[in-house]
């Protein structure tokens, strides 16, 4: 795909977009915690936002190619911030469970451990589309289930759904980085 000539402002957009969704981090957190029982649209909406931001700024850093050293470890940071404060807020209203909230933590510490050690000995990390579908799917279970009362079933599977997708895309990745630096 041939690069865009874009204007050196337009080309901080992916950034700034990372950044709007650390910033929404906090907004969605108060949000949640003044939901009655962690159910909100406005929460929802806020946390739906920050998943489109998420998708937005990829694309556009990919499209433009303007991907930068910061997007490279900021955009999954920002993801990671979000949904785990989802399902910290969620689990602390007894609207998920705590094996969620482990698994999910879990694999977010072995990650960001992970990745420390292993871009000291020269591995680079690349987004495989399982952990893009992960995250995704992730993102429109917790929409879902912020939207819906308490004990609704439709949504709290989609959650798992995602759960289970991200549990394996982690693993994949451990698998990946084990192999390359062995």
């Amino acid at each position: 795909m041939e690069a865009r000539a874009i204007a050196p402002a337009l080309a901080q957009l992916p950034n700034a977009l990372t950044i709007a969704r650390f910033a929404l981090v906090p907004a969605f957190v108060v949000l949640v915690e003044r939901a009655d029982h962690a159910h909100s649209l406005t929460a929802a909406l806020v946390f739906g936002v920050a998943a489109l931001t998420d998708q937005v700024d990829g694309y556009l850093a990919r499209r433009w190619r303007v991907e930068s050293e910061f997007g490279k470890y900021a955009d999954p940071l920002a993801d990671r911030l979000m949904i785990d404060a989802a399902i910290v807020l969620l689990w602390l209203e007894d609207r998920l469970p705590m094996v969620a909230l482990a698994v999910i933590l879990v694999r977010d510490v072995v990650l960001v451990a992970g990745s420390r050690f292993a871009i000291r000995r020269g591995y680079i990390f690349e987004v495989s589309t399982l952990g893009k579908v992960a995250t995704w799917v992730l993102y429109a279970g917790l929409f879902c289930v912020l939207l819906t009362e308490r004990g609704t079933d439709w949504s709290l599977g989609l959650f798992w759904g995602g759960l289970g997708l991200a549990a394996i895309a982690g693993l994949g990745y451990v698998a990946r980085v084990a192999r390359a630096i062995r």
